[in-house]
């Protein structure tokens, strides 16, 4: 099943925000690091669509700034096809 065929996906397009870092499932044995886009509807855990689960490299430069993302939102994930820095 592609992303796009799943009823639980939203497509998304220019979704902005702020990337940082922080603890997800913090006190739970989910608990890792991981990196998040503030947005002002929520936070969101930001994962390329094409990238790891975790630990993705790719995604550290985008920390601290501000970007908009098009691609899928899964619950409190988006899963990004693109991002842009908008500004520093």
């Amino acid at each position: 099943m592609a992303y796009s065929d799943s009823p639980s996906l939203q497509k998304v397009i220019s979704l902005g925000g702020r990337v940082v870092a922080g603890e997800y499932g913090k006190g739970s044995k989910s608990e890792r690091p991981a990196l998040f886009l503030e947005t002002a509807s929520g936070r969101f855990i930001l994962r390329r669509k094409t990238g790891p689960v975790f630990g993705d490299d790719e995604l550290q430069k985008y920390v601290g700034q501000q970007v908009e993302c098009d691609g899928f939102l899964s619950g409190n994930t988006l899963l990004a096809e693109k991002i842009k820095i908008t500004k520093t």
